[in-house]
């Protein structure tokens, strides 16, 4: 049996393989098109730092990339009221096309991640991650 590890390797390798050709069709780097997607799907987070700390990317990385999204139009960087060290990163409209056609990818990835899982399986996996996750967050909550 594979460990939790090796099951996250594989899955992250299986993904970064699906976006290759329509990172390459988009001519855009795939840490490029990780951080979009990040801040589309989670537009509670905002913030290079959010990036670096959700996503676990190197700073260096982030940084690099997000330089490139700005300067190729794809994100604008907006200072915050009241907090000038602090800079929103919002996707503009020219951003919009890579998006759609890479949450099409994501599902399709997903969809082909449960193929041929029944129902009754799906709805087991969901309660028992729901349960791991609430059992995390309870952990988490006894360290501080």
């Amino acid at each position: 049996m594979n460990t939790g590890v090796e099951f996250a390797e594989k899955l992250s390798k299986a993904y970064s393989e699906t976006c290759k050709p329509l990172c390459h069709e988009l001519n855009i780097p795939q840490t490029a098109f990780d951080i979009l997607l990040f801040l589309a799907n989670n537009p509670e987070y905002k913030t290079a730092r959010d990036i670096v700390e959700i996503r676990k990317i190197k700073a260096n990385l982030v940084s690099v990339n997000v330089d490139k999204l700005v300067n190729e139009g794809y994100l604008e960087r907006k200072s915050v009221e009241g907090d000038r060290r602090k800079v929103n990163l919002i996707c503009t409209e020219k951003s919009k096309e890579i998006i759609q056609e890479g949450q099409k990818l994501q599902q399709s990835f997903v969809e082909k991640l449960f193929e041929g899982m029944d129902e009754d399986t799906r709805k087991a996996l969901q309660k028992g991650m729901a349960h791991m996750e609430a059992n995390i967050e309870k952990m988490l909550e006894e360290k501080n």
